[in-house]
């Protein structure tokens, strides 16, 4: 079993480049919207807790099955411990199935990802985005409140890829991913 976090900050490109290297690997994509989107139309808000419990149950049942691996995109806090131990909390489900941890960090300038924020293919797969102007403050307001780019030697778990993808298609990011890890 393989699992690989795909993290970087908000419209970085994280669930598209999972979608993509879905389509070259046998790794299936469990992005954070999935789980995010039904709970906002649900609950009218964003209910932390009632998400991580839906993730459980995906997470429990996926890493006891014999699929090959996982791809979840996650929008990793740097500055808030909460965060680091979401982390570890994920890979405690996964590491009783002998599972290997891969970890890609996406990175793009915040003008890339307003750009990047509007596209069609990023609003019709996440409802809650479709609020163009709520959606681009949060962007924003999320850059000033939080620490969504690691430093540089920060993150020292092996398998780690540190990937600056502005310039780069999500297609070009899935094989450079593919490729660096042998998926």
């Amino acid at each position: 079993m393989k699992l690989l976090f795909l993290i970087g900050d908000s419209a970085v490109g994280k669930m598209t480049v999972g979608q993509e290297l879905m389509k070259i690997t046998d790794l299936r994509l469990f992005h954070n919207h999935m789980t995010i989107e039904p709970v906002l139309e649900i609950f009218g808000t964003h209910k932390r807790e009632v998400v991580n419990r839906i993730r459980d149950v995906v997470f429990e049942e996926f890493a006891a099955s014999d699929l090959y691996g996982m791809i979840f995109t996650y929008m990793w806090a740097f500055d808030a411990q909460s965060d680091w131990d979401y982390i570890e909390h994920v890979k405690s489900i996964f590491s009783p199935y002998g599972t290997e941890f891969y970890y890609v960090e996406l990175i793009a300038p915040q003008e890339v990802r307003l750009q990047r924020n509007i596209t069609e293919h990023r609003l019709s797969q996440k409802a809650s985005k479709r609020d163009v102007a709520a959606s681009e403050r949060r962007l924003i307001d999320d850059d000033k409140r939080y620490r969504l780019v690691s430093y540089e030697g920060e993150i020292s778990f092996p398998n780690y890829l540190r990937l600056e993808n502005s310039e780069i298609s999500a297609e070009d990011a899935a094989k450079i991913i593919k490729k660096r890890f042998d998926l």
